[in-house]
């Protein structure tokens, strides 16, 4: 097992004092296999410290910092920083400049941090930040504008917004009295409001960051591969960019977070007894914080020169140095500084550093006490970074992890004194964290004033982000709609309905609620072999039913699936018919049943006008079919023609059928409550059981008809045209009929995903997206489909999966955007199933009152890809008819195959209720 600690220390001469050191210390000497067990228990803790029932017990808390986004070279601007956290307090102006080259520009002025205001109270404290910013902006001629801060607190804070913190606790030198507990930016609001009530300063705290986030987010402005920080200096720690998904402290799961892991605390709960050494502990015990920050006491900068001087006082008592001589030196606490420390490792200058160091202490060096001294100083510094890059592993670890990579490339931005000035700190650290994570390509960055310009950066990506937000939600809250606007789209479609069914209004109608003379639905004695047709989109069916009455009810159906090419779905009328005719008698083949003249029932899933249930004339194309001399056309002679053209086979043609029909009777075939049929898939249709007498447009009273309301028309007259949003009408412009099925484009699968894509299109166009750049696939009509949505909006997908989505159609996207479509999509399928469930509001309670029931129970039988294959649509649609219609109780119920075992239940039930009437 490979110790990863230092080799002999002058070439190829092996000094004795060095084997005796070595030896001493061999606790301090780490193995690749031990690092990896720490990797591997600093991940644990991470697990546990996000976890909401674990939090409370985990040493490394894991606190959330609300950074939820790195820069992106769009910031732009004036902003002021403080920096506490140092043994100096820091103000900063930072200007962030727009110029396509992300530059910025410091200027700074530091301020001492005297010993009665690190120790003293909360409120001199605070009044000293305010005096220390007033004096910086009087002298950067700041005084008379209104600047965004960013205030950097280096300290463990429970955050729940960005402009919000609660100290856990202090570390370092401070010990303030009075603020543990509390809101620190309220805390500082306070002692600005006093400068501010005089004039003197007017800033707006926009948010508090930890120094280890202002090291990543400083990195991350030049290099956005960014997304870990650390600091190993005085105090050390790391944060990184975790998916929100993990992190059940907060609310929401989409896109990712900053976590501020203050590790500095790993091993308080005793994770590291077994690692920690006698002299540790005895650090430990003479600290101002015993027990506490038990790893940040192994690899800081302010514990390594103590942890020295124990070693070497001890050493010295044993008689291994100076003659074992124990100096003043030895014996005061804090004599030797890690300054001292980083000086001897100087080897390049030989022993001359560590002699004169030495003797300034009064310790009076030999030669070998000097290589000794040397060695144990290598030794305690490498074990330090050691450490150090086991817990980085973790991290790289998971980030590769969460983005389901073999490989990872990233950047982590770095800063403080011991990586900075320690001359061999840097190279140790980047060659064992290499060696524990091969499957990351690391590059380390050094961060420029991670502290202060950092914090000016996380206050200018939350103005972009605040900025970015308001426009988004402008461009989104047409989408909205409220429940008053909810209830008059319920009112108007239950006024149109009233419009359809009466003659003398019928002729102007945009919702044509057509008769389609299906008089019942399956009573169970419907018996026998049918053949169906279902034209409705880009495929077409031909289907045998084998229908069984009695005990052994069932329903088995074969069928075949055949594509209509573009050109035939837009060619002309007899080739489509003669297309579908041979489409059949390869069916009828492939059967072997070719000589049967079955019962058919054609389904034919475009507006029909129906004089009786075998005859329906086209009143329109809808989906996408544009086929000549069919609209005014009866459809069933066209297939009657063209079989005959055909002369190979004879058919009996009972029933012409609306795919929404066929859905309401395959459910009412499981259950006799259902009256009701709804489609939303490619299109939209609702059918429902009308009164006979309510039918004006159809002689005779008793009984009921069903009626195909086509409500895909609903607004063609412009009554909904209030609640269309621009980029409504832009889909509706670029159809194939404009003008034409307006609440179909909005609620309809066929049209979503275009909606989709214009807002994208005018969200970059506002720069909000994809860097403002309009890629050449978001320029196609039609590449953003409604399966899409679907995928998008899965609540089991992360942002990553969405972001590869997006690239598969060619949109090169980061996480933010990915969080950006992701929103459009869920506002978009949300409209749609509002406005969805609106109209079925009004006919659920046409139903009601049709019945004269103060409650009615019905069913509602529902098909469609967009129903059954979104992952919120259908509840949102069932919410809204709960909520527009309280005083019925809908239950929907899923059909299987409407168009097809529909069609087919229909014809049975038409030859039943025609043998009813022949007797």
């Amino acid at each position: 097992k490979r110790a990863i600690g230092p080799r002999s220390l002058h070439g190829s001469e092996c000094h004795l004092p060095s084997v005796q050191v070595d030896r001493y210390l061999y606790q301090l000497r780490l193995s690749d296999e031990v690092l990896l067990d720490v990797a591997a228990r600093f991940q644990a803790e991470m697990v546990k410290g996000l976890g909401r029932d674990t939090n409370p017990t985990a040493a490394v808390k894991m606190l959330p910092s609300f950074v939820r986004a790195l820069p992106d070279g769009s910031e732009k601007g004036d902003f002021l920083a403080v920096d506490l956290g140092g043994s100096q307090f820091r103000a900063h102006q930072v200007k962030v400049f727009d110029d396509g080259k992300q530059s910025s520009q410091l200027e700074s002025k530091f301020y001492p941090t005297p010993k009665e205001v690190t120790q003293g109270n909360g409120a001199e404290l605070f009044d000293y930040i305010a005096d220390c910013l007033s004096d910086f902006m009087e002298t950067k001629n700041l005084k008379q504008k209104k600047l965004p801060l960013g205030f950097t607190f280096s300290f463990p804070c429970k955050q729940t917004k960005l402009e919000e913190g609660v100290l856990l606790a202090w570390t370092k030198h401070f010990r303030v009295r009075g603020v543990q507990d509390t809101d620190v930016v309220s805390s500082l609001r306070r002692a600005l409001h006093k400068h501010q009530a005089s004039s003197d300063i007017d800033v707006d705290v926009l948010a508090l960051v930890n120094d280890t986030v202002g090291t990543m987010m400083t990195c991350g402005y030049d290099d956005q591969r960014c997304e870990v920080g650390l600091i190993i200096g005085t105090g050390t720690n790391a944060c990184y960019m975790e998916e929100m998904r993990h992190i059940s402290l907060v609310e929401g799961d989409e896109g990712r977070m900053c976590i501020n892991t203050e590790w500095g605390a790993f091993g308080d709960d005793g994770a590291l007894d077994d690692l920690r050494t006698e002299f540790d502990r005895e650090l430990d015990l003479g600290s101002l914080n015993p027990g506490k920050q038990l790893f940040e006491k192994m690899i800081s900068s302010l514990y390594l020169g103590e942890l020295v001087r124990l070693i070497l006082l001890k050493m010295t008592k044993e008689g291994l140095l100076f003659n074992g001589k124990v100096s003043t030196a030895l014996l005061t606490k804090g004599k030797i500084e890690m300054k001292h420390v980083s000086a001897m490792e100087k080897y390049k200058e030989g022993l001359s550093n560590t002699k004169e160091i030495l003797t300034e202490l009064n310790l009076f060096p030999s030669e070998e006490d000097c290589v000794a001294v040397q060695h144990v100083c290598t030794i305690v510094s490498f074990r330090s970074a050691n450490l150090c890059a086991a817990a980085l592993a973790a991290i790289l670890t998971r980030l590769r992890e969460n983005k389901k990579l073999l490989r990872m490339r990233t950047t982590v931005g770095i800063d403080g004194g011991l990586y900075k000035t320690h001359p061999k700190y840097a190279k140790r650290l980047h060659k064992v964290v290499r060696r524990l994570v091969p499957t990351c390509d690391v590059r380390f960055l050094l961060s420029e004033s991670g502290s202060g310009r950092g914090a000016a950066l996380v206050t200018a990506v939350a103005r972009r982000l605040a900025a970015q937000r308001r426009r988004l939600d402008a461009a989104l809250a047409p989408f909205l709609l409220p429940p008053g606007v909810l209830l008059e789209v319920r009112d108007k479609m239950r006024a149109e309905l009233e419009y359809g069914l009466k003659r003398e209004t019928q002729g102007q109608a945009t919702v044509k609620m057509l008769p389609t003379y299906v008089c019942g639905t399956p009573d169970g004695t419907e018996k026998g072999k049918f053949l169906a047709l279902d034209l409705g989109g880009t495929n077409f069916r031909v289907l045998l039913v084998k229908i069984k009455s009695g005990r052994r009810r069932s329903v088995q159906m074969y069928n075949k699936i055949f594509a209509i090419p573009l050109e035939i779905m837009q060619g002309t009328g007899e080739e489509l018919f003669d297309h579908i005719v041979q489409c059949i008698a390869d069916f009828l083949e492939y059967m072997g049943i070719k000589g049967a003249r079955l019962p058919l029932g054609f389904t034919f899933s475009f507006p029909c006008r129906q004089a009786s249930i075998d005859k329906g004339t086209l009143v329109g194309w809808t989906k996408g079919f544009k086929a000549t001399d069919c609209e005014g056309e009866d459809v069933v002679d066209m297939l009657r023609e063209a079989i005959r053209r055909r002369n190979e086979f004879d058919l009996d043609i009972v029933a012409v059928v609306n795919d929404t029909v066929g859905t309401m009777m395959t459910c009412g075939y499981e259950d006799p409550n259902c009256e009701i049929g709804l489609i939303a898939g490619t299109g939209t249709n609702v059918c429902y059981m009308e009164d006979m007498k309510n039918i004006e447009i159809v002689e005779g009273n008793e009984g009921k008809m069903c009626i195909n309301t086509e409500w895909g028309a609903f607004g063609d007259n412009g009554c909904i045209d209030h609640i269309r949003t621009k980029y409504d009408r832009e889909v509706d412009e670029g159809s194939l009929n404009p003008g034409k099925q307006r609440y179909e484009k909005m609620t309809s699968g066929m049209y979503l995903g275009e909606i989709v894509r214009q807002i994208l299109i005018d969200l970059t166009k506002q720069g909000l997206l994809f860097r403002g750049h309009i890629s050449e696939s978001l320029r196609k009509r039609g590449i953003f489909e409604t399966k899409f949505l679907s995928q998008i909006e899965s609540d089991r997908l992360a942002l990553l999966q969405v972001r590869r989505i997006l690239q598969q159609l060619g949109l090169d996207s980061t996480c933010e955007d990915s969080i950006i479509v992701k929103e459009v999509c869920a506002a978009v399928s949300r409209r749609a199933a509002r406005l969805c469930g609106a109209g079925l509001a009004a006919v659920v309670e046409k139903k009601r009152e049709n019945r004269g029931v103060e409650h009615l129970q019905i069913t509602v039988g529902v098909d469609g890809t967009l129903y059954k294959l979104h992952p919120h649509f259908s509840r949102i649609l069932q919410e809204t008819v709960k909520e527009l219609a309280p005083q019925c109780d809908v239950t929907f119920m899923l059909s299987e195959d409407g168009s097809g075992k529909g069609a087919a239940l229909i014809t049975a039930v038409a030859k039943r209720l025609h043998n009813v009437g022949q007797k």
